[in-house]
């Protein structure tokens, strides 16, 4: 290798040290799954409502006495969503906050303070069942989503810096999502959730408290692992301190290219003044954009992908699997597959393309799933096509609506404006996960088979908008997507002028 673009001991300690907390956002995005009839029944005997002597009692009883399973008690559903759906008011909030403390305190010291929150979250859903299980999991989660909205925007970035200074070939594939590849492969480990691991009554809390297990040891390695460079350089002014890093990173190399290349980036950083987040809401000049930006993240949380991330073993029991663990199981491995399809495809198709091909994809997949879901008990081989549909839902997911949302919004907005609406974006996506978690149990309640059919207008309703009004931002530069947007604006305010005087003259 040339020098200074070799794989060097300290820069692979350093990388694999930020993707710990990846992993930790990914975990607990799907650790909650597995165990939910176990946790819901938990729930119910703490609370009263629910006891399995009762239960037996009443499945031998010959009288029409019935006493419910615990999960479709109301009380115990409440619970269980907001189990479920707090994890996102957690990372909602904290998503502001997160380049405070970044720039407050640097990545490296930033992530240890934080990891403070992951090891009190584990040890909160770890302990629960010494006092309130619902009360301790709620408030493990809630912290938990709190961490990892924060991490979420320290650690991958804290990658990405590294690599960048690199030039790795095998990572800059990765780097075109650097937002969301880690998070989704990590997030696919349900394996460990089976019952006869720990995914049981009597392991299900170490279940739960192993999410705070990653932050243990980044906590030991992040000591040896140098400040980012671009942070002591672009941020701070220290050159000789970003020199130092970038030589602890790289080996010993002449620095001056790369400092170069930092200068120039901070001079084009002061250049543009810093857009907070209400003028950013007040401008006219960036509005279409940021309506682009939020309306991406709105179909990637209202498309459905996280009722079948969160409630996908209660959805493959409806749908007549007789082992729906390993089913969602096989959810995360496709998951994980086509992540990495993505990848390979991103900057080949582009964004705008693949976005549209897997919404449409969804809304054919949401429509089959109904159908499967509606003639499952008159035609058994339909809980195939339930499955495929789910499979195939996933797949379209990750090919484009999962990871395209999360860096186009830096390919939208130069700067000035970009971390504003990095964090308006986050906080869009936060709330419509929490939204989502929260409502889909009396969502499914209501509507029944039909549940997905919802999913499935949504969907159709995000293509058409991407199609009318999503550009491609494939190898385009800020001012030629910003004139794209111009154009579509004059265009529309010339379209209003000629309604207008066509109104006007049909009146007179």
């Amino acid at each position: 290798m040339d020098s200074g673009k070799q794989l060097t001991g300290t820069l692979a300690i350093a990388v694999f040290t930020a993707t710990l907390g990846s992993l930790q956002y990914g975990y607990s995005l799907g650790v909650i799954n597995a165990p939910q009839k176990i946790v819901e029944r938990h729930y119910g005997r703490f609370l009263g409502v629910w006891s399995e002597e009762a239960s037996v009692r009443s499945e031998n009883s010959t009288e029409e006495e019935e006493i419910p399973e615990a999960g479709k008690h109301p009380v115990v559903i409440m619970y269980w969503s907001l189990s479920v759906a707090i994890f996102s008011i957690g990372g909602m909030l904290s998503s502001f906050l997160v380049g405070f403390m970044g720039d407050l305190r640097g990545r490296v010291k930033g992530m240890l303070m934080i990891n403070i929150l992951a090891i009190v979250a584990g040890l909160l859903m770890g302990l629960c069942k010494m006092w309130k299980p619902h009360i301790m999991v709620i408030s493990g989660r809630a912290v938990m989503g709190f961490y990892c909205g924060m991490v979420k925007h320290m650690a991958l970035p804290l990658i990405v810096t590294h690599i960048t200074l690199f030039q790795i070939p095998v990572f800059l594939g990765f780097l075109r999502l650097k937002r969301q590849v880690v998070f989704i492969i990590l997030r696919n480990i349900p394996v460990i959730g089976l019952d006869f691991i720990l995914g049981n009554d009597d392991m299900w809390p170490l279940l739960f408290g192993l999410s705070g297990a990653p932050a243990v040891l980044q906590s030991l390695l992040l000591p040896l692992c140098p400040e980012s460079p671009r942070y002591l350089y672009i941020l701070l002014g220290k050159e000789q301190e970003a020199r130092t890093s970038l030589c602890r990173l790289k080996g010993a190399y002449d620095a001056t290219s790369d400092l170069e290349e930092m200068k120039r980036e901070k001079e084009e950083a002061d250049r543009e003044p810093r857009v907070s987040i209400l003028s950013l809401i007040r401008s006219s000049v960036y509005r279409q954009r940021l309506l682009v930006a939020l309306v991406m993240h709105l179909s990637q949380q209202f498309s459905g992908i996280n009722a079948i991330f969160y409630y996908s073993t209660a959805i493959f029991t409806r749908a007549g699997v007789s082992q729906p663990v390993y089913a969602t199981i096989g959810v995360g491995v496709i998951n994980t597959v086509f992540t990495l399809v993505a990848v390979a495809l991103v900057d080949k198709a582009g964004r705008r393309t693949l976005t549209l091909a897997g919404l449409g994809g969804m809304c054919c997949c949401a429509i089959a799933m109904t159908v499967g879901l509606k003639f499952q008990n008159e035609y058994s081989w339909m809980s195939y096509v339930s499955m495929s549909a789910i499979f195939l839902f996933v797949s379209f997911f990750e090919i484009g609506p999962g990871p395209i949302p999360w860096f186009i919004v830096a390919e939208l907005f130069s700067q000035g404006p970009r971390s504003a609406a990095i964090a308006l974006a986050g906080c869009c996506n936060w709330t419509s996960n929490f939204i989502i978690g929260m409502t889909f149990p009396y969502i499914e309640v209501l509507l029944d088979c039909y549940v997905f059919i919802l999913f499935a207008v949504l969907l159709l309703c995000f293509t058409v908008f991407t199609y009318l009004r999503v550009p491609e931002t494939k190898g385009k530069t800020f001012e030629e997507i910003a004139a794209v947007f111009q154009k579509g604006q004059k265009k529309r305010q010339r379209d209003n002028a000629e309604l207008q005087q066509l109104k006007t003259s049909t009146d007179a």
